[in-house]
């Protein structure tokens, strides 16, 4: 049973992995806009550029995993 439900949460083709990228990016981009406003000037928008590269170093490597496994 518990295994069947694990199947959902595995990333297997690159397509779900671009969905999940998708989805990580428009969190980092709230997250950034929440920044901004948190912490208005220079700090804020560091933080906000700080948000969506941390999804791209994630992305790459989720990305990778996908295209090693056959």
């Amino acid at each position: 049973m518990w295994s069947r439900i694990a199947r959902l949460f595995v990333i297997k083709t690159k397509f779900d992995a671009f969905l999940v990228i998708y989805a990580l990016g428009a969190g980092a981009i709230e997250r950034g806009f929440h920044y901004v406003h948190q912490f208005p000037g220079y700090g804020g928008w560091l933080l906000f550029a700080a948000s969506p590269v941390a999804v791209f170093m994630a992305g790459a490597r989720i990305l990778e995993s996908v295209e090693r496994d056959p």
